[in-house]
């Protein structure tokens, strides 16, 4: 089984691209999802982070407030780590749980949908790596007026990402979604041929 990591600055549209990869039938193993999981209300990570940073990180409803752990585990490399000792391991657990129920289940590639894919160096273990680009301005316009972010936010979250010509340089397959709705579906359907053809060249893994 090949796995594809599929990557791309906020307001790109990489989950665009992700749930059309999922309808061409190709199951989606997606890091957000698994960093939210893990941290669920009854999950073992989210009772070790209490521990560690305080009881009111959570909610009246038990759940995580993520602002405020966030204001505490951000503020140094020392607190950072110890937020990440406790998170990192149980995600890479869930990530290859689901790799492994997607190969047993018979499928030929698997997308692994994650943002910081290039950023972190794991596109060194895809088989192949999936760009999304779109031009800063047009990212922009996208957040403010359809998703109605704050410009200046949108700008401190790109800036936080690694640069486009650097996440250009490591695609296997670069989608330029600047474009219409047409252009980028014409692509994810070479794409598609692409990852196919890479299911056909060597064992699997």
């Amino acid at each position: 089984m090949k796995i594809i990591g599929l990557t791309g600055g906020i307001g790109s549209g990489k989950s665009t691209v992700a749930r059309s990869l999922q309808e061409h039938g190709f199951p989606i193993v997606d890091a957000d999802l698994i960093a939210r999981e893990i941290v669920e209300p009854g999950q073992p990570a989210l009772a070790e982070l209490t521990k560690e940073f305080g009881a009111d990180i959570l909610n009246a409803d038990g759940s995580l407030d993520r602002g405020l752990l966030a204001s505490r585990a951000f503020t140094n490399k020392d607190t950072t780590q110890r937020l990440n000792n406790i998170t990192h391991p149980r995600i890479n657990q869930r990530t290859q749980e689901l790799f492994d129920e997607a190969r047993e289940n018979g499928a030929e590639a698997v997308i692994y949908d994650m943002p910081l894919l290039i950023d972190k160096g794991l596109h060194k273990d895809m088989d192949a790596t999936i760009v999304v680009h779109a031009a800063e301005h047009v990212r922009l316009e996208r957040l403010t007026t359809k998703r109605g972010l704050d410009a200046d936010d949108v700008r401190r979250r790109i800036n936080a990402q690694i640069d486009d010509e650097t996440r250009k340089q490591h695609a296997d397959i670069l989608l330029d979604n600047n474009g219409t709705e047409e252009d980028l579906t014409q692509q994810i359907a070479q794409a598609v041929d692409k990852i196919k053809q890479l299911t056909k060249q060597a064992q699997p893994r």
